[in-house]
């Protein structure tokens, strides 16, 4: 079965980033909690589309609220980027890059989210935040070179990692009002 044959899950991510009182640029991940086939990983805000949804904006601002309590009138939209695949669990992630006005607390949805990580984007660009290791999983032919960035005690890799690489010197160059 080629790659194009594969039946996907479509799924509606939020990149949610905002300037903090320093005017620093801020990034917003949550680390899934350990049940589920993405347990325990770095991700963005987001989840499956419902049926009830009309677009796939509308999932990632959805799940974005039950996940985290962002509410969508704290949401804009800045740019919907390329779709990417995961390479393990058969997601098509359609991601969307948000300006958003943080909230006093993060409302985590404890099912769902262990914990909601507010990053500096500047951090990310430094040599000691970046690693690679070989990793094999399920369904891998053969073990593959895993690049991530390293977030206080957790890895940000995947799919993640691969929206947020060409990204991040985007924002970090002021392509977006933010």
């Amino acid at each position: 079965m080629s790659g194009s044959d594969i039946t996907r899950t479509e799924a509606g991510v939020l990149i949610p980033v905002y300037r903090d009182d320093e005017g620093d640029l801020r990034l917003i991940l949550i680390r899934r909690s350990e049940r589920g086939i993405h347990g325990g990983q770095l991700a963005f805000p987001g989840g499956k589309h419902d049926s009830g949804d009309t677009t796939m904006l509308a999932t990632a601002l959805r799940e974005a609220q039950e996940e985290i309590g962002l509410l969508p009138e704290g949401v804009t939209v800045l740019e919907s980027l390329p779709c990417v695949d995961t390479m393990t669990s058969n997601f098509r992630l359609y991601p969307f890059l948000a300006s958003i006005v943080a909230p006093i607390a993060w409302l985590p949805e404890v099912e769902e989210v262990s914990e909601v990580i507010d990053t500096r984007l500047a951090d990310l660009v430094h040599a000691d935040r970046h690693g690679e290791e070989m990793m094999m999983f399920l369904h891998w032919p053969k073990p593959y070179r895993v690049p991530f960035y390293i977030i206080g005690e957790y890895r940000l890799w995947g799919a993640t990692y691969r929206i947020l690489k060409p990204l991040l010197p985007r924002i970090l160059a002021g392509e977006w009002d933010i």
